[in-house]
């Protein structure tokens, strides 16, 4: 392929289909995008005016055909845009998204296709076809409809107008909280400043300095509110500084201030709510999750709020003891995490930071992370120097089978950048599909702070946790198998997708694999049992706070996506509302802030999840059931592993969710095993 042609206009040669990223230059996108868009409209328009009657092959199986080459080059642009993005993109990108948006309901609104797709649903079950192309069906059908196929004519246009304004939105929305989080990434000249934070944390705030052309030291903002420094800056002056900043993103007015773009969002997605027939916007959404209902989801908000308080009030009263004894102030939220760590010492005898010597990342990744895949599914990964990523700083491995069967690929991008926004995500930039005749290929990004050229990078038990996690969803992208793209991997119900992430965190603390990736990088010293006895026994240490920050999160989006369209355009204060929402649901503590703030709040406002961050609870409960059935029955063996596999993780989105964890559990999930995890019970 010549250097000067669009890499994207052809299938890729590579293996897997791996993108030529060595080729691609930020005008590619804009040109593959837009031949894409006519591509499948061109396809969709055989479809919608097929003279024939229709079938499951010439309307679903061509539906699921069309867009091949928007296949090609969305994941990839979407990839670049939240891991590697510059002024070009970004540009692209808000030319691009309400186009994108009117094209996905040009197909979806089209009245033509819609009556093809109802005549297939109301003869589905004398079709003959095999379960998943009947799910697949059913999917087609129910996704139409609750986008509003078959409103009138006017109202299909009215709903095309929102649907791209909210596009526009979420795109602005992320793009100014990059722009505000790397402003006020917090600079540091004094080395004073630094007391309590170890060489590696130095090192790295060194570098990012650097990267930056300062002198110093630069303190980068993770996502959450709580910032990972925060647990050992010794000078309360510079906590406050750190939390200060991380408080104020967005809401601190200028060209990236986002609380007109989230009030103006909040009642788009109102209006829209409204014009489908809901109530609002969480309805609308949840009607099509497994929850099924706003209140349901506020069922179970109701039953954790009061116990997680409650342990969070029994934390605050220890710390405020442990300021005392130590001669401090008076606790300040951003006390919290420092004194944390000191109670945990003090009464467990567990200090984190001591941990951090033991979780060197490469071993973390290859006897930890891979290690564990390879005890439960028999995986073995290869890296792939001669295969080129997305970025330098871009890892490429192959995944096989135990008997040496392709799967596919595994790229890895660690380290934090300006030109990656925060937190800690997976992507799929090849979807498995036997109708593609495609293998996956499957992205994971971290913010880990990149320490000074030669020096190792020594994780926190929390981006150990956080690797294991978006692992979890890269083997749901590795491990699909399915005939149709549109079920592939983790395009499922949004709050059952958060379960096989969830399920893979339980091998960090796991004998089998601890065991052998938690080795001191420097003595070769395994970590000392006796340590591992103390920290699992501190395990609900510190789980109030956890859990009440992730609550005040969730009550937070639902309080935004339950207001009807009336209400939502009479809000006109962010900070007011914010703090009504979370005093109306007893979770107005000063010192324990949610884990976002509306004006930061990425996965709500510019993320996919709308009226549904409260997907990651919903989704523990049967995950903590699961991890209790693996550890009852063995932990990391092959058998526990290929059930896993065959119920949760092959099937993708080809069957209904709750079937599947059924299927794996032989019964309905419990609540018990979460509410133990979390010290709730």
């Amino acid at each position: 392929m010549s250097e000067h042609s669009n890499p994207f206009l052809e299938p890729s040669p590579l293996p897997y289909r791996l993108p030529l990223f060595a080729l691609i230059r930020p005008e590619h996108y804009r040109e593959a995008i837009e031949t894409g868009m006519r591509e499948q409209r061109l396809a969709v328009e055989r479809v919608a005016t097929d003279a024939a009657a229709p079938t499951f092959e010439n309307t679903i199986v061509a539906l699921e055909r069309s867009g091949a080459l928007l296949r090609r080059v969305l994941p990839v642009f979407e990839n670049a845009s939240a891991a590697d993005s510059d002024a070009t993109i970004d540009a692209v990108e808000m030319e691009l998204a309400p186009l994108l948006a009117a094209h996905r309901d040009a197909i979806l609104l089209d009245p033509r296709l819609y009556a093809r797709v109802q005549t297939l649903h109301a003869a589905r079950t004398e079709l003959g076809l095999d379960p998943e192309s009947e799910y697949v069906l059913e999917r087609h059908h129910r996704i139409a409809t609750l986008a509003g196929a078959a409103l009138g004519a006017a109202e299909r246009a009215e709903l095309t107008a929102l649907n791209t304004r909210i596009s526009e939105l979420t795109t602005e929305f992320q793009q100014h909280l990059l722009a505000d989080a790397n402003e006020l990434a917090l600079h540091l000249t004094d080395a004073d400043d630094l007391a309590g934070l170890d060489a590696g944390r130095r090192s790295a705030a060194r570098e990012a300095a650097r990267a930056r052309g300062l002198d110093g030291w630069l303190i980068t903002l993770v996502l959450p509110t709580a910032q990972p420094a925060l647990a050992a800056l010794e000078h309360d002056a510079v906590r406050d500084r750190l939390f200060g900043a991380s408080r104020a993103r967005g809401c601190r007015g200028g060209p990236y201030d986002t609380r007109a773009t989230l009030l103006e969002l909040v009642r788009v997605r109102a209006e829209r709510a409204r014009l489908l027939g809901f109530d609002d916007h969480a309805a609308a959404v949840t009607v099509d999750q497994t929850a099924g209902t706003p209140e349901a989801v506020a069922e179970l908000l109701g039953r954790l709020i009061p116990p997680a308080t409650a342990n969070a009030h029994r934390e605050a009263g220890a710390l405020a003891e442990q300021a005392t004894a130590s001669g401090g102030r008076a606790l300040e939220a951003s006390d919290w995490a420092l004194l944390s760590e000191a109670v945990r010492r003090e009464r467990h005898d567990v200090d984190l930071e001591k941990l951090r010597p033991y979780l060197e990342f490469e071993r973390v990744l290859a006897s930890g992370v891979f290690r564990a895949a390879t005890l439960l599914y028999g995986l073995r990964f290869v890296e792939r120097p001669d295969l080129v990523g997305y970025h330098p700083e871009t890892r490429v491995f192959e995944v096989f089978e135990e008997d040496g069967a392709s799967v596919g690929l595994y790229l890895l991008d660690l380290y934090a950048r300006d030109s990656k926004r925060g937190g800690a995500w997976m992507s799929e930039l090849v979807a498995q599909s036997t109708l593609d005749g495609t293998l996956p290929v499957v992205v994971n990004n971290l913010n880990v702070a990149r320490p000074a050229a030669g020096e190792p990078t020594l994780l926190t038990l929390d981006e150990t946790e956080t690797l294991f996690h978006e692992f979890g969803h890269a083997l749901h992208g590795l491990l699909s198998d399915v005939v149709h793209p549109s079920v592939a991997g983790t395009n499922v119900h949004r709050d059952f997708v958060e379960l096989p992430s969830q399920v893979n965190e339980l091998w960090v603390l796991r004998p089998e694999v601890l065991g052998e990736y938690a080795v001191h990088h420097e003595t070769g010293e395994r970590i000392p049992q006796q340590f591992v006895d103390r920290l699992l026994a501190s395990r609900t240490s510190g789980e109030g706070f956890a859990t009440t920050e992730y609550l005040a999160a969730a009550v937070l989006d639902q309080a935004w996506h339950r207001l009807s369209a009336a209400d939502a355009a009479a809000v006109t204060d962010v900070a007011e509302f914010e703090h009504r929402a979370l005093a109306a649901a007893g979770l107005d503590d000063l010192l324990v802030p949610p884990r976002y703030s509306s004006t930061y709040f990425t996965h709500v406002f510019a993320g996919g999840y709308d009226a549904g961050y409260y997907s990651y609870i919903w989704s523990e409960v049967p995950g903590a059931d699961i991890m209790a059935r693996f550890e009852a029955d063995g932990g990391a063996t092959r058998e526990n592993g290929e059930r896993f596999r065959a119920e949760i993780l092959a099937p993708g989105g080809s069957r209904d969710p709750l079937e599947s964890i059924r299927r794996f559990l032989g019964r309905e999930p419990s609540i018990e095993p979460l509410l133990r995890r979390r010290g709730l019970a």
